[in-house]
């Protein structure tokens, strides 16, 4: 694929060089030309993982946590790594196995909220560890009962 070479490539070939075109460029060696740097950048990102929660639904199951006595960290929407600790400690005090509270939402922490919500009244296709659509139902269901029936715990 030399069709769209724009610089000479000092690619070798059986001891031959090939030109930007594609032809022998008569050398019998070369070595590779030095490749362009290019800066990158490391970017973190936050694991949030809201099974499908918006913005609001996921600090209406914040707050609803919170209230319940586990610190979810800032009330702002996005379940990350603070948020899931407090819902597997939630989960786990209350006798529905999370596992270990890592905030790694995982096939036991997708189960204890599946029993969690099942408990409840919830259809979640099963308890079986996968975040699957009549969970992920369930679990927006469940953010929208609120306190006072007003939609949110918050």
């Amino acid at each position: 694929m030399l069709t769209h070479a724009k610089a000479t490539v000092g690619l070798t070939a059986a001891g031959l060089v090939l030109g930007p075109t594609g032809t022998l460029a008569g050398a019998t060696t070369a070595t590779a030309a030095p490749a362009q740097q290019v800066h990158t950048q490391t970017v973190t990102v936050q694991a949030v993982n809201n099974l499908g929660l918006s913005t609001s639904e996921g600090k209406s199951v914040q707050c609803y946590v919170r209230d319940a006595g586990f610190d979810p960290g800032t009330i702002d929407g996005r379940l990350g790594t603070n948020s899931w600790i407090a819902w597997q400690n939630f989960l786990n005090d209350r006798g529905f196995p999370a596992g270990t509270a890592d905030g790694i939402v995982g096939p036991k922490t997708i189960s204890g909220l599946q029993s969690f919500l099942v408990k409840l009244g919830y259809d979640t296709g099963g308890v079986d560890g996968v975040a699957g659509p009549k969970t992920r139902d369930a679990w927006k269901k469940f953010s929208h009962l609120g306190q006072g029936g007003d939609g949110s715990w918050c």
